[in-house]
């Protein structure tokens, strides 16, 4: 009977918890604030710095480019959402951008802006533009709040769905595992709890238009997902890939989506 009352409690907490993504606007399971995110994205992304190799943009072009090509997409996003009144969903975000010299090819995104790719993912990316689609990509997950979708499908499905303070402080190891899992950092990205087809579907396509809108052209999204399928080589996916769709499904649905970002792209000068 506990254990009735229990599932029955989980089931009307999401119900209520799911609101209506202003952009994408699609319901999402959100048991988790912004600003509660935010403050441990802090946390964490400091702390994986501090036990990372980190390169310097003072001394480093691939560190410069990181953050240049970042800066560009992330005022492309400020633009688009102050264009459509939604301002506020961006509230507190202070941005950074980070190169660790990790022989992965992966990049991620958490909440607030702290946003880092490892060294191992340019030889895959190859330039700007396509480098500007995979930060695109990756930032629209956590502006899209897909992040805090499968940190609250992690609270209901394996911490009971406790508040987050709680689950910090009653289980903080299996809390910090779950962000972390959630916003697609270390060794075990995704295999908890992947990206969905449509959250993934949502990160290229509104990836894309940031990206276009930062004056990268969206085309290179295409080049770069052939060059990923390629570094495959049969054997077990880059990291970046391990929770992704096949490349030829991406690719195709990329081409669905190019009309669109082509609209909003216009060439640096």
């Amino acid at each position: 009977m506990i254990r009735k009352i229990t599932s029955l409690f989980l089931l009307a907490a999401t119900f209520v918890a799911c609101s209506t993504n202003p952009v994408t606007h699609r319901k999402q399971l959100k048991l988790v604030s912004e600003q509660e995110l935010q403050a441990m994205a802090t946390q964490q992304y400091q702390q994986f710095l501090s036990e990372n190799r980190v390169v310097s943009p003072s001394a480093d072009k691939d560190a410069e480019m990181v953050r240049r090509v970042g800066s560009r997409v992330a005022s492309a996003i400020t633009k688009y959402y102050r264009d459509n009144n939604l301002s506020n969903a961006l509230e507190g975000y202070q941005w950074e951008f980070s190169l660790v010299n990790n022989k992965e090819a992966n990049a991620w995104c958490m909440p607030g802006g702290k946003v880092t790719v490892y060294t191992g993912l340019l030889p895959i990316t190859q330039n700007e533009a396509a480098l500007a689609m995979v930060m695109g990509h990756e930032i629209a997950h956590a502006v899209l709040q897909h992040g805090n979708e499968r940190m609250s499908q992690g609270l209901v499905q394996q911490l009971g769905g406790v508040a987050l303070a709680v689950a910090i402080s009653s289980q903080p190891a299996e809390t910090q595992n779950l962000f972390l899992n959630a916003y697609g950092v270390g060794s075990q990205v995704g295999v908890l709890l992947p990206f969905s087809r449509k959250q993934e579907l949502e990160a290229d396509r509104y990836g894309m238009i940031w990206g276009a809108m930062a004056g990268y052209n969206p085309r290179e999204a295409i080049a770069l997902w052939q060059r990923m399928e390629k570094a495959s080589n049969g054997q077990a996916p880059p990291e970046f890939l391990s929770t992704h769709p096949s490349a030829g499904n991406r690719i195709s649905q990329l081409e669905k989506y190019m009309p669109e970002a082509l609209k909003y792209y216009q060439p640096m000068r």
